[in-house]
């Protein structure tokens, strides 16, 4: 089932150190001519695959906020005339704490959108400064303020440990700013050095100095016990809610289920086929405006793999994955296809059974790569 779609602002006015999303600097950038594809790529899409039943919507980047309000308004009005949206139950914007102006909520507001996630990353000044963001403490608070009193009451808060430099204390002084904001949600991601980004190229000329793995560890485990004590619920290896607040669209993803992906750079997964669109913004725009569908590639997704998605991916989830459904789903017996795989990470206590429900221990969300592996390449083609 297609029940949510994705959407891809690749603009935007500060590149962050870590980042090697699909992105570009905002100034001299075709940004109206942009917004014209992108609509228009959707328009095209769901005329060749029509949605199930649209429940989530994650408009990300990039800094979607990057956007002027009027070009917002037009990018949101235009998806309401083609998308589906009557039944939108989450409808979410990723927000950067220096560009959440009044009149950028207000027209968010006035469209849908009930769910903002915003960019903070560290509460930390000097740890801000060192990865390339350009807001400040203060400015969380303030966007936080506004995006309350613009009428948002589900926001989200993203945050990064295992930073140049970043002490196990920096870290919990964080968790603990970020709890104290009163937010619904929280993801903290660990980081990880990608090619063609600024950190990247500081590590190949050994001048990038990271956290030991042991500290690494110790923030995972005191972001799990400090969340918990400030009434969040883990329910994914890297995000905490407060209880019924859990991101619908991310669950989507976790699932193994379909969705639509627009814009540069965007992946979508529509009727068993994967995809990747062109990131170029100019090479994205012109295939558009030739009248196609803007794909870089596409993969068709076979049943062994399938299987394999929906393992690691469903492992993800606090509650893991039902082993009895995902075998009615994909007609096999994977109790059986990965018995000596489930009794050994059992055995290493990684891995636990629990009310029909196969998932990872404590010991196994720190080794969740590890137990991930195990369940790859069994099955042949």
């Amino acid at each position: 089932m297609r029940t949510a779609a994705y959407i891809h602002i690749p603009f935007c006015e500060h590149i962050c150190h870590y980042c090697d999303f699909n992105k570009v600097f905002l100034k001299n950038q075709p940004v109206d001519e942009y917004i014209q594809a992108l609509l228009h790529e959707m328009h095209m899409t769901i005329n060749e695959a029509k949605p199930d039943q649209l429940k989530t919507i994650y408009v990300g980047g990039g800094t979607p906020t990057a956007l002027s309000a009027a070009q917002l308004r037009t990018l949101f009005a235009g998806m309401h005339s083609i998308l589906p949206m009557e039944q939108i139950e989450e409808f979410t914007v990723e927000v950067n704490p220096d560009s959440s102006e009044e009149e950028k909520l207000a027209v968010m507001k006035e469209f849908g959108v009930n769910r903002l996630s915003i960019g903070v990353q560290s509460f930390d000044q000097s740890l801000l400064d060192a990865i390339g963001r350009t807001h400040s403490s203060d400015s969380v608070h303030d966007a936080v303020k506004r995006s309350r009193e613009a009428g948002f009451d589900n926001l989200s808060l993203d945050l990064m440990f295992g930073l140049p430099h970043q002490s196990v204390e920096q870290f919990i002084d964080t968790i603990e700013k970020a709890a104290e904001l009163g937010v619904e949600h929280l993801s903290a991601y660990s980081l990880k050095i990608e090619e063609k980004t600024v950190f990247f190229n500081r590590q190949r000329k050994g001048k990038l100095s990271l956290p030991p793995e042991e500290d690494e560890v110790t923030m995972y485990e005191e972001l799990r016990k400090r969340t918990k004590a400030h009434g969040f619920v883990q329910y994914e290896i890297s995000n905490f809610s407060k209880p019924g607040r859990e991101s619908k669209h991310n669950l989507v993803y976790w699932n193994n289920d379909e969705y639509y992906g627009f814009g540069a750079g965007a992946h979508g997964y529509v009727n068993g086929v994967r995809h990747q669109n062109i990131g170029p913004v100019p090479k994205y725009i012109e295939a558009v405006n030739q009248k196609k569908l803007p794909y870089l590639n596409e993969h068709k997704v076979s049943r062994v793999e399938q299987i394999e998605e929906a393992m690691f991916m469903g492992l993800r989830k606090l509650n893991g994955v039902d082993l009895e459904e995902l075998s009615k789903r994909y007609d096999k017996d994977l109790k059986k296809l990965y018995n000596d795989q489930i009794k050994d990470l059992s055995e290493r206590g990684l891995l636990v059974g629990e009310q029909g429900m196969l998932k990872l221990t404590n010991e196994g969300l720190l080794l969740a790569n590890e137990v991930f592996e195990q369940f790859l390449a069994v099955l042949e083609n």
